[in-house]
Protein backbone atom coordinates (compact mmCIF):
# COMPACT_ATOMS: atom_id res chain seq x y z
CA UNK A 1 0.00 0.00 0.00
CA UNK A 2 0.99 3.59 -0.55
CA UNK A 3 0.34 6.71 1.48
CA UNK A 4 -0.83 10.07 0.17
CA UNK A 5 -0.80 13.17 2.37
CA UNK A 6 -2.90 16.05 1.04
CA UNK A 7 -1.38 19.35 2.09
CA UNK A 8 -2.70 22.01 -0.27
CA UNK A 9 -5.35 24.65 0.24
CA UNK A 10 -5.15 28.30 1.21
CA UNK A 11 -5.69 27.86 4.93
CA UNK A 12 -8.00 30.87 4.96
CA UNK A 13 -9.66 29.77 8.21
CA UNK A 14 -6.32 30.21 9.98
CA UNK A 15 -5.55 33.72 8.70
CA UNK A 16 -3.38 35.63 9.51
CA UNK A 17 -1.20 32.67 10.61
CA UNK A 18 -1.29 31.34 7.05
CA UNK A 19 -0.80 34.66 5.29
CA UNK A 20 2.80 33.78 4.43
CA UNK A 21 2.91 30.01 4.85
CA UNK A 22 0.94 26.82 4.23
CA UNK A 23 -1.16 25.76 7.23
CA UNK A 24 0.39 22.30 7.26
CA UNK A 25 3.75 23.88 8.11
CA UNK A 26 2.42 25.56 11.25
CA UNK A 27 3.68 24.16 14.56
CA UNK A 28 1.52 21.80 16.59
CA UNK A 29 3.25 21.66 19.95
CA UNK A 30 6.82 20.60 19.10
CA UNK A 31 6.54 19.61 15.42
CA UNK A 32 5.20 21.00 12.15
CA UNK A 33 1.63 19.85 11.53
CA UNK A 34 2.62 17.80 8.47
CA UNK A 35 4.82 15.54 10.61
CA UNK A 36 1.88 13.90 12.36
CA UNK A 37 0.14 12.26 9.37
CA UNK A 38 3.50 11.15 7.98
CA UNK A 39 4.44 9.55 11.29
CA UNK A 40 1.04 7.83 11.51
CA UNK A 41 1.50 6.34 8.04
CA UNK A 42 5.04 5.17 8.82
CA UNK A 43 3.83 3.63 12.08
CA UNK A 44 1.25 1.71 10.03
CA UNK A 45 4.05 0.19 7.94
CA UNK A 46 3.67 2.41 4.87
CA UNK A 47 6.98 3.31 3.27
CA UNK A 48 5.93 4.84 -0.07
CA UNK A 49 4.45 8.29 0.59
CA UNK A 50 3.54 11.22 -1.64
CA UNK A 51 2.89 14.79 -0.49
CA UNK A 52 0.35 16.72 -2.58
CA UNK A 53 0.68 20.46 -1.99
CA UNK A 54 0.17 23.76 -3.74
CA UNK A 55 0.37 27.52 -3.39
CA UNK A 56 3.45 29.65 -2.88
CA UNK A 57 4.91 27.58 -0.04
CA UNK A 58 5.28 24.30 -1.93
CA UNK A 59 9.06 24.52 -1.95
CA UNK A 60 9.08 24.80 1.83
CA UNK A 61 7.83 21.21 2.10
CA UNK A 62 10.89 19.98 0.24
CA UNK A 63 13.18 22.05 2.43
CA UNK A 64 11.45 20.76 5.57
CA UNK A 65 10.91 17.10 4.71
CA UNK A 66 13.67 16.43 2.19
CA UNK A 67 13.77 12.79 1.16
CA UNK A 68 11.97 11.58 4.27
CA UNK A 69 15.04 10.13 5.94
CA UNK A 70 14.05 11.69 9.27
CA UNK A 71 10.98 9.43 9.24
CA UNK A 72 12.92 6.31 8.30
CA UNK A 73 11.88 6.52 4.64
CA UNK A 74 14.11 5.89 1.65
CA UNK A 75 12.40 8.71 -0.21
CA UNK A 76 9.38 11.00 -0.41
CA UNK A 77 7.45 11.87 -3.55
CA UNK A 78 5.87 15.25 -4.23
CA UNK A 79 3.31 16.65 -6.65
CA UNK A 80 1.75 20.08 -7.09
CA UNK A 81 -1.91 21.11 -7.17
CA UNK A 82 -2.05 24.24 -9.30
CA UNK A 83 -5.24 25.61 -7.77
CA UNK A 84 -7.70 24.63 -5.08
CA UNK A 85 -10.05 22.09 -6.65
CA UNK A 86 -11.09 19.90 -3.77
CA UNK A 87 -9.78 16.86 -1.94
CA UNK A 88 -10.80 14.46 -4.72
CA UNK A 89 -9.00 16.50 -7.35
CA UNK A 90 -5.86 16.59 -5.21
CA UNK A 91 -6.03 12.82 -4.78
CA UNK A 92 -6.41 12.38 -8.54
CA UNK A 93 -2.99 13.99 -9.04
CA UNK A 94 -1.41 10.97 -7.32
CA UNK A 95 -2.69 8.37 -9.81
CA UNK A 96 0.72 7.89 -11.41
CA UNK A 97 2.27 7.42 -7.97
CA UNK A 98 -0.28 4.83 -6.85
CA UNK A 99 0.43 2.56 -9.82
CA UNK A 100 -2.85 0.65 -9.25
CA UNK A 101 -1.89 -0.14 -5.66
CA UNK A 102 -4.21 0.47 -2.72
CA UNK A 103 -3.75 3.83 -1.03
CA UNK A 104 -4.21 5.42 2.38
CA UNK A 105 -5.14 9.07 1.99
CA UNK A 106 -4.48 11.36 4.95
CA UNK A 107 -5.52 15.00 5.16
CA UNK A 108 -2.43 16.86 6.29
CA UNK A 109 -4.21 18.79 9.05
CA UNK A 110 -5.74 15.71 10.71
CA UNK A 111 -4.02 14.38 13.82
CA UNK A 112 -5.03 11.27 15.77
CA UNK A 113 -4.04 9.92 19.15
CA UNK A 114 -3.61 6.28 18.24
CA UNK A 115 -2.49 4.00 15.43
CA UNK A 116 -4.14 2.85 12.20
CA UNK A 117 -1.79 -0.12 11.80
CA UNK A 118 -4.46 -2.80 12.32
CA UNK A 119 -6.90 -1.03 9.99
CA UNK A 120 -4.23 -0.86 7.29
CA UNK A 121 -3.41 -4.54 7.70
CA UNK A 122 -7.11 -5.42 7.48
CA UNK A 123 -7.53 -3.30 4.34
CA UNK A 124 -4.60 -5.02 2.68
CA UNK A 125 -6.58 -8.25 2.70
CA UNK A 126 -9.93 -6.61 1.87
CA UNK A 127 -10.63 -7.79 -1.66
CA UNK A 128 -11.83 -4.47 -3.03
CA UNK A 129 -13.50 -1.22 -2.17
CA UNK A 130 -12.84 1.44 0.45
CA UNK A 131 -12.68 2.03 4.17
CA UNK A 132 -13.27 5.22 6.13
CA UNK A 133 -12.96 6.23 9.76
CA UNK A 134 -15.73 7.75 11.85
CA UNK A 135 -15.61 9.68 15.10
CA UNK A 136 -18.49 10.81 17.29
CA UNK A 137 -18.44 14.61 17.56
CA UNK A 138 -20.59 17.29 19.21
CA UNK A 139 -21.00 19.23 15.95
CA UNK A 140 -21.54 16.72 13.12
CA UNK A 141 -23.29 19.33 10.98
CA UNK A 142 -19.86 20.79 10.23
CA UNK A 143 -18.56 17.59 8.60
CA UNK A 144 -19.47 14.79 6.27
CA UNK A 145 -22.02 12.74 8.23
CA UNK A 146 -22.81 9.05 7.63
CA UNK A 147 -26.31 7.64 7.76
CA UNK A 148 -25.96 4.17 9.27
CA UNK A 149 -28.68 1.55 8.89
CA UNK A 150 -28.24 -1.99 10.17
CA UNK A 151 -24.56 -1.45 10.79
CA UNK A 152 -23.90 -0.27 7.22
CA UNK A 153 -23.39 3.22 5.86
CA UNK A 154 -26.12 3.96 3.32
CA UNK A 155 -25.18 7.56 2.55
CA UNK A 156 -22.85 10.37 3.53
CA UNK A 157 -24.18 13.92 3.58
CA UNK A 158 -21.82 16.89 3.51
CA UNK A 159 -22.50 19.40 6.32
CA UNK A 160 -26.19 18.53 6.67
CA UNK A 161 -28.41 20.93 8.65
CA UNK A 162 -30.09 17.90 10.24
CA UNK A 163 -27.42 15.18 10.71
CA UNK A 164 -28.62 11.59 10.60
CA UNK A 165 -25.95 10.49 13.09
CA UNK A 166 -23.53 11.97 15.60
CA UNK A 167 -20.52 10.78 13.62
CA UNK A 168 -18.13 12.70 11.40
CA UNK A 169 -16.16 11.15 8.55
CA UNK A 170 -12.59 12.09 9.45
CA UNK A 171 -9.77 12.81 7.04
CA UNK A 172 -8.29 9.33 6.67
CA UNK A 173 -9.51 7.24 3.72
CA UNK A 174 -8.45 3.90 2.25
CA UNK A 175 -9.16 3.11 -1.40
CA UNK A 176 -8.46 0.50 -4.01
CA UNK A 177 -7.33 1.53 -7.49
CA UNK A 178 -10.93 2.18 -8.62
CA UNK A 179 -10.79 5.53 -6.86
CA UNK A 180 -8.97 7.24 -9.72
CA UNK A 181 -11.57 6.14 -12.27
CA UNK A 182 -14.31 7.33 -9.93
CA UNK A 183 -12.69 10.75 -9.60
CA UNK A 184 -12.69 11.14 -13.37
CA UNK A 185 -16.49 10.77 -13.41
CA UNK A 186 -17.17 13.47 -10.80
CA UNK A 187 -18.77 16.82 -11.48
CA UNK A 188 -17.76 19.89 -9.47
CA UNK A 189 -19.95 20.72 -6.50
CA UNK A 190 -21.66 24.07 -5.91
CA UNK A 191 -18.38 25.43 -4.59
CA UNK A 192 -16.57 24.37 -7.75
CA UNK A 193 -14.63 21.46 -6.26
CA UNK A 194 -14.47 17.69 -6.66
CA UNK A 195 -15.73 16.37 -3.35
CA UNK A 196 -14.35 13.35 -1.52
CA UNK A 197 -17.87 12.74 -0.15
CA UNK A 198 -19.01 12.05 -3.72
CA UNK A 199 -16.20 9.51 -4.09
CA UNK A 200 -17.24 7.78 -0.88
CA UNK A 201 -20.89 7.67 -1.93
CA UNK A 202 -19.96 5.87 -5.15
CA UNK A 203 -18.31 3.15 -3.08
CA UNK A 204 -21.35 3.07 -0.78
CA UNK A 205 -23.76 2.71 -3.71
CA UNK A 206 -21.74 -0.23 -5.03
CA UNK A 207 -21.70 -1.95 -1.63
CA UNK A 208 -17.92 -1.67 -1.33
CA UNK A 209 -17.57 0.66 1.66
CA UNK A 210 -16.40 -0.44 5.10
CA UNK A 211 -15.82 1.70 8.15
CA UNK A 212 -14.27 1.78 11.59
CA UNK A 213 -14.95 4.04 14.56
CA UNK A 214 -11.66 5.63 15.55
CA UNK A 215 -10.27 4.94 19.02
CA UNK A 216 -8.78 7.85 20.92
CA UNK A 217 -9.03 11.52 20.09
CA UNK A 218 -9.03 13.15 16.68
CA UNK A 219 -8.15 16.75 15.84
CA UNK A 220 -8.81 18.65 12.64
CA UNK A 221 -6.09 21.20 13.32
CA UNK A 222 -6.83 23.28 10.24
CA UNK A 223 -10.51 23.82 10.98
CA UNK A 224 -10.12 27.04 12.99
CA UNK A 225 -7.81 28.88 15.36
CA UNK A 226 -9.56 27.18 18.28
CA UNK A 227 -9.11 23.77 16.63
CA UNK A 228 -5.40 24.48 16.17
CA UNK A 229 -5.12 25.37 19.86
CA UNK A 230 -6.98 22.19 20.82
CA UNK A 231 -4.60 20.10 18.72
CA UNK A 232 -1.63 21.72 20.46
CA UNK A 233 -3.15 20.96 23.86
CA UNK A 234 -3.96 17.36 22.95
CA UNK A 235 -0.42 16.69 21.75
CA UNK A 236 1.01 18.42 24.81
CA UNK A 237 -1.16 16.24 27.04
CA UNK A 238 -0.10 13.10 25.19
CA UNK A 239 3.58 14.01 25.47
CA UNK A 240 3.23 14.74 29.17
CA UNK A 241 1.25 11.57 29.82
CA UNK A 242 -1.91 13.43 30.79
CA UNK A 243 -4.95 15.03 29.18
CA UNK A 244 -5.50 18.77 29.00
Amino acid sequence: MKGIVLAGGTGSRLFPLTKITNKHLLPVYDKPMIYYPIETLVDAGIQDIMIVTGGESAGDFLRLLGNGREFGLKGLSYTYQEKAGGIAEALGLAEHFAEEDKVVVFLGDNIIEGSIRKAVEDFKVQKEGAKIFLKEVPNPEEYGVPEIVGGRIVRIEEKPPHPKSRYAVIGIYMYDSQVFDIIKTLKPSARGELEITDVNNVYIDSGQMRYEVLDGWWADAGESIDALLRANNLIAGKKRGSSL
